[in-house]
């Protein structure tokens, strides 16, 4: 019980009651990722504000109390029994996850929710508890990508994704790593409230930009060597400028510095040539927009400085083993 604080059992900040639909839950456990957790808590809640429709969240535990978390910060949770009504369940990732995952209790109540149609997610390695249950047998799924070969090993029966931030196989998603929990509750937005409700409870998390599933797990900038060394902005820069030629003379131009000196200095600090680092922005934006988008093949292929679509198409079979049109089919399985 929170006896200072007793409407955080019966109402959210924006007044409707716990018995209000949807009624959203989240499965935490000692030692979960607290930002697993309470990422896709707020994106929910401020989606359901925006919005103006009623919403109720719970957080779930196989024992009710306060629940540590493996920052050392806890969180209040209830028991499974309290949770017959709800209509969409989001499992925390997390140290503590190996032992959620033997819990014969939580793989138990995981089960029952999924057999009577309930939305069922993961965040980051709390795949693992969806994974143990059997829920992914067959499935596309994902985890964060530093456990994909203990995962793999794990459950071969698992149709593994390593390299998305998020995928939905019917009616069960899964996430990769921690932040990953956020952009896969925006999907669940814009299913639920339309993609206008998503996007505005994006800017009010103040992200960037709403990622979609297809997307890497590796953003092209954080992969370089050094990415907010002295050629950050510059890589930045070209980000948002795709559709400019970027040749090295044009990038060494920017940078003041000669083309020579530049393409040496740049190798050296990155880890590869100016022209690969290019086209690997190229193909990161434009793998996004292919997989989240119903923009023509031609037209992206042009905005995101490849021009031409069959060049585009051959860079897309080198990176990703598959031509842009099947990315996107692919992305809208499910």
């Amino acid at each position: 019980m929170l006896p200072s604080c007793p409407k955080w059992h019966n109402s959210l900040a924006f007044g409707h009651t716990i018995t209000a639909r949807p009624m959203i839950g989240i499965l935490i456990f000692p030692d979960f990722q607290l930002l697993d957790a309470a990422g896709p808590i707020s994106a929910f809640e401020i989606a359901a504000r925006v919005s103006g429709k009623p919403l109720a969240l719970r957080v779930l535990a196989a024992k009710a109390g306060l629940v540590r978390s493996s920052s050392g910060v806890e969180m209040m949770a209830r028991d499974f029994k309290t949770a017959n009504a709800i209509t969409t369940l989001v499992v925390a990732g997390g140290m503590g996850v190996a032992d959620a995952a033997r819990c014969e209790v939580t793989r138990a109540f995981v089960q029952r929710v999924a057999k009577r149609g309930v939305r069922v997610a993961s965040v980051c390695s709390g795949a693992y508890v969806l994974a143990e249950a059997g829920l992914l047998d067959g499935r596309r799924a994902t985890t964060h990508w530093g456990r994909t070969r203990d995962f793999v090993a794990r459950f071969p029966k698992v149709k593994f994704e390593p390299d998305q931030i998020f995928t939905r196989d019917g009616n069960v998603w899964t996430s990769a790593g921690i932040t990953a929990g956020i952009d896969l509750a925006l999907a669940m937005v814009t299913e639920d409230h339309g993609e206008e409700i998503a996007q505005a409870t994006a800017r009010q998390l103040v992200l960037y930009h709403r990622r979609s599933g297809g997307q890497s797990q590796f953003s092209s900038l954080l992969e370089l060597k050094a990415p907010n060394g002295r050629f950050g902005a510059l890589l930045s820069w070209a980000r948002e400028n795709l559709d400019a030629p970027l040749t090295v003379e044009d990038l060494a131009d920017r940078a003041g510095m000669s083309a020579r000196h530049f393409a040496r200095a740049f190798a050296a600090e990155t880890g590869t040539t100016p022209s690969k680092a290019i086209e690997r922005l190229r193909l990161e934006v434009a793998r996004e927009r292919v997989q989240s988008s119903r923009e023509a093949i031609e037209r992206v292929a042009e905005t995101t400085g490849f021009r031409d679509p069959e060049r585009m198409r051959r860079a897309f079979i080198r990176a990703f083993g598959q031509p842009p049109q099947a990315l996107r089919r692919a992305a809208r399985v499910g």
